[in-house]
């Protein structure tokens, strides 16, 4: 197999894309030397980025475990970007057999490579839509029939509400998935923040634009707006590792990261 032939016909191996970028941060597979070439120009002036991608993943799975213990059984994922192991439904499912995952992402590769992971997989499904187009994901979740919207559903924006530029309204998105889901759900959402960034945190932004999907670098307040009448959970926004820790995680210097979780509930 060459390098390129696991890619989906029709797509542009020339230019990086970020969910492969991502999960190449990861430690996964599914990445072309022009994504490992953008990494490692990212990587070397941000040499934390790597390690702020795996702790917003860990983050993801504390907060998942978390909303399994809580009773959720419905997870609509957005921006999920390429499964890699240890994936939301690989956690919910065995935390909570029968739980049902809907992924959402743009990208044609995570799709792709999503629908062709998930494969026999229960309880799982993947819709191709920006996470900008709320009306076509909640369409396509209630047609899949794996999720009931009028029921509690966690809606995971992990990593993705940075990629929406101001003039695409994010906090409008986030206002209509909060209003269309059901008494007891969930939101969860983890942002990259300006807060206290160096210099060359923002030369890496700006380097990402070469995606296609630069980053949106938001502050505290900012993101802490977007969970309104979804009341944050303890211990509220906070840095990546802060957010629930399990035991050997590291916490130390959690303002490097650069980016806040939370978890908020209906």
């Amino acid at each position: 197999m060459t390098d390129t032939d696991w890619v989906p016909a029709g797509i542009d191996t020339s230019r990086p894309s970020t969910a492969r970028v991502y999960d190449y941060f990861l430690g996964g597979t599914h990445h072309l030397p022009v994504d490992r070439e953008l990494a490692g120009q990212i990587e070397a002036m941000t040499p934390d980025i790597g390690e702020t991608m795996r702790a917003n993943r860990l983050f993801l799975r504390r907060a998942v475990r978390f909303l399994t213990g809580a009773g959720v059984r419905q997870f609509l994922d957005i921006g999920s970007g390429i499964p890699t192991a240890g994936n939301v439904h690989e956690i919910a499912q065995a935390e909570a057999p029968g739980s049902a995952v809907v992924y959402v992402d743009v990208d044609p590769v995570a799709v792709e490579h999503s629908r062709a992971i998930l494969a026999g997989v229960e309880r799982t499904g993947v819709i191709c839509a920006d996470a900008r187009d709320t009306g076509l994901i909640l369409t396509e979740t209630a047609r899949s029939g794996l999720i009931d919207l009028g029921q509690p559903v966690a809606v995971l924006l992990a990593g993705v509400l940075h990629f929406v530029p101001d003039a695409d309204d994010p906090a409008g998105l986030v206002g209509a998935l909060r209003d269309a889901v059901g008494p007891g759900s969930f939101l969860v959402i983890s942002h990259a923040t300006s807060d206290g960034q160096p210099p060359e945190v923002l030369e890496a932004q700006r380097l990402s634009a070469r995606t296609g999907t630069g980053i949106v670098l938001r502050p505290h307040a900012e993101i802490a707006a977007w969970f309104e009448g979804f009341p944050l959970v303890e211990p509220g926004l906070v840095h990546l590792p802060l957010w629930r820790p399990e035991p050997g995680e590291p916490v130390d210097d959690p303002e490097r990261y650069g980016a806040y979780a939370g978890v908020g509930a209906a």
